[in-house]
């Protein structure tokens, strides 16, 4: 369960970045990404899962994630990054097949991991939610009015090659990575892709909820015409139904918000006794930019 929250170094630290963000756009810096529409209205778990089926709804949408038994369900920062990286590389390539970096570091380098190995290293850690991703299937169900619904569904990808060797994190020679995205992703990443700041999604990684609320308060306020009150029990569905009780969830959720507040300040929003309201407000990536 993610209960971790912000100290107060990591929040001069996340001030600073934010400033250094407002003063050149993510246009200008090179940092506009991506993430899939479907995947930032309901996400994958925070923290390790028994089991195999995992489901998180929002409203009238489900999303519902279902992976091997002998591999299990992705899960953490690590997921969210990688669907990022596939994304951002779908919308500016067009292309199906992508190459994951040169080498193994160069690879990680460009999602803001260090290459260290061993039990808790971050090579360890990207190869065993690489696994996870990659064989999970992902459907989702949008319930409408009058006994209508719709549905859908996908896996990233059809084919993945990990070609990962601790002992040659450098070597060109090894042949290099790639992942082959199901046209399904593919066209949902060419439809309907969410714009985001690359340099928040990298310095809020350490919170994968963080993450969540960023990514899904950009969407939401990319179509948002009048201000909504969401119940805190919706926004517990969505984001963490990890939780027993409500209030548990609500102090953990402003938490994050906190840290988004300050790299996302445009956001327009009051906290409610019943829920989050939130106001029409610019999207974090200026649409004039897009």
């Amino acid at each position: 369960m993610a209960k971790k929250h912000l100290n107060e170094f990591q929040l001069t630290a996340l001030i600073n970045e934010a400033l250094a963000i407002e003063a050149q756009a993510a246009y200008d810096a090179g940092a506009i990404g991506y993430m899939a529409r479907a995947l930032t209205q309901a996400t994958i778990p925070h923290s390790k899962k028994e089991g195999t089926e995992f489901v998180r709804k929002n409203g009238n949408f489900t999303l519902t994630i279902i992976a091997p038994s002998s591999i299990g369900l992705p899960y953490g920062s690590i997921p969210r990054l990688l669907l990022s990286w596939i994304s951002t590389e779908v919308v500016r390539t067009k292309e199906s097949t992508l190459i994951m970096g040169e080498n193994l570091s160069d690879f990680m380098r460009q999602l803001d991991l260090t290459p260290t190995g061993g039990a808790k290293g971050d090579i360890t850690r990207l190869r065993d939610q690489s696994r996870r991703l990659f064989s999970s299937t992902i459907s989702y169900t949008y319930a409408g009015q009058s006994n209508s619904w719709q549905d859908g569904g996908f896996r990233i990808a059809n084919q993945s090659y990990l070609w990962w060797d601790e002992a040659k994190l450098d070597d060109t020679e090894v042949k290099r990575s790639r992942v082959v995205i199901t046209q399904e992703f593919y066209k949902e990443l060419i439809t309907c892709p969410v714009p985001i700041d690359l340099r928040v999604l990298k310095f809020l990684m350490q919170s994968p909820m963080a993450l969540d609320i960023y990514c899904w308060l950009t969407y939401r306020m990319s179509y948002l015409k009048t201000p909504i009150v969401i119940p805190w029990g919706a926004l517990q569905m969505q984001f963490g139904a990890d939780y027993k009780l409500t209030r548990q969830f609500k102090a953990a959720f402003l938490g994050h918000l906190k840290a988004v507040q300050v790299v996302y300040a445009q956001a327009r929003f009051d906290v409610l006794e019943q829920g989050l309201k939130l106001y029409p407000s610019p999207t974090h990536i200026a649409k004039r930019l897009r």
